[in-house]
């Protein structure tokens, strides 16, 4: 999937997009790490049978990474 599709079919809620720039400053993510979190977060959603990406799926998706990365 091209990194423009993520962006135009996995755009989180406005507290999720705020929640998940706060945490690519805090943790020095690249975006390749973004658009992970952006897919894990889409799948999360997909799981409960959300249509729309919301902020505890960023906040749980931003949770897997940072267990990735120790």
């Amino acid at each position: 999937m091209l990194e423009l599709d993520i962006v135009k079919f996995f755009t989180p809620d406005k507290q999720g997009n705020a929640l998940l720039h706060r945490a690519i400053e805090k943790l020095g993510l690249s975006m390749r790490a973004y658009h992970r979190i952006l897919k894990v977060a889409r799948t999360i959603a997909d799981l409960e049978a959300s249509p729309e990406v919301e902020t505890p799926h960023i906040s749980e998706a931003i949770g897997y990474r940072r267990l990735d990365r120790s």
